[in-house]
């Protein structure tokens, strides 16, 4: 069956045709004619906030989709204001505000235009967010929680307004996108996600994870930035994730005094979540003195890092050297 193909002189178009292709420059939400409705992030429009009684809705643009028709692209082109509903005496209330198009030929409004709707909700004990009746063409911008009299002022949230993404971008959202494709990506807030074809994995994690310093063993003493350490900063670890796998990262360097070379230079085992699954031995640099019958001290050692969690200077070669400063500095191992 033919049918129109867009940007051809000579051709008239309705309303459906330009809308099902509209859905091209938008996300897919996995169904035929589907895409993900919302605004652009980081995209300031369409933003809810509220002044005493008075909600404000901030001009902006937002595409709709409704199922079957495609997607609509609402532009509001001036700041939408609206009066807040009175508070009950005793009970909570949430409210909802949303983006709406009429459109006469799908929901029988008799209307043809897109505005902002404030939905006040009901007043109970556990209050919900209130449903819109009918048939509804549009989505969500914020909802209002609002204590009873004498409970505190309403507070505006937008867990509610979704974002959307041109086709192949990466979307950030809490929750993962439906009917995921192979090779997909999100962004949850904490971690870069793909989709692999069945299952949602951490292909890289946001780098804001933060060092733990721990405390050494009897003997060792943290490194700074004047003297122990060789100027290394203090021993510190931190757990991050490249290209989907764990790793655990060393940092900073400590003195030591003599004594066997082997012991934990822990004062306790690392937690479990730190723990190689084998073995993990470095060759790290240290400062070393030579003892009598000794040509020269060995400027370097063994470190193990074992399943146990302890961390094991191992000398270099048997004999009376001792390690005065060693460093950790840029030893990373997997944990699986």
């Amino acid at each position: 069956m033919p049918f129109d193909p867009l940007d051809i002189n000579g051709i008239t178009y309705d309303g459906i045709e330009l809308r099902r292709a509209a859905v091209l420059g938008v996300m897919s939400n996995g169904t035929t004619y589907g895409g993900r409705s919302g605004v652009r992030p980081g995209d300031p429009g369409l933003v809810t906030t509220l002044s005493g009684t008075t909600i404000n809705v901030s001009a902006g643009a937002g595409w709709v989709w409704y199922t079957g028709q495609g997607t609509y692209r609402a532009a509001l082109p001036s700041a939408w204001t609206g009066t807040l509903q009175a508070a009950h005496a005793t009970l909570s209330r949430i409210d909802l505000v949303y983006l709406r198009v009429w459109d006469n030929a799908v929901d029988g409004s008799g209307l043809t235009q897109a505005d902002v709707v404030y939905l006040p909700g009901t007043a109970s004990s556990t209050p919900v967010i209130p449903t819109p009746a009918g048939t509804q063409i549009g989505f969500y911008l914020a909802t209002i929680n609002v204590p009873p009299v004498g409970g505190g002022s309403p507070s505006v949230s937008l867990s509610v307004l979704p974002r959307t993404v041109a086709p192949g971008g990466i979307l950030p959202s809490s929750v993962a996108p439906t009917s995921p494709y192979l090779g997909q990506y999100y962004d949850n807030g904490t971690d870069l996600l793909r989709y692999n074809g069945s299952t949602w994995e951490t292909y890289q994690k946001v780098q804001s994870v933060s060092w733990t310093t721990p405390t050494l063993g009897t003997g060792y003493t943290q490194g700074d930035l004047t003297t122990n350490g060789n100027l290394n900063g203090p021993i510190r670890y931190r757990k991050i994730t490249l290209f989907g796998t764990d790793y655990v990262e060393w940092d900073g360097g400590a003195n030591r005094s003599t004594g066997a070379q082997t012991t934990n230079i822990l004062s306790a085992a690392l937690a479990s979540t730190f723990r190689p699954a084998g073995r993990a031995s470095f060759t790290i640099a240290r400062n070393a003195t030579s003892a009598a019958g000794e040509t020269s001290a060995i400027s370097s050692c063994k470190v193990d890092f074992n399943q146990d969690g302890t961390v094991a200077l191992v000398a270099a070669t048997a004999g009376p050297t001792e390690t005065t400063w060693f460093s950790l500095r840029g030893i990373r191992y997997a944990l699986a």
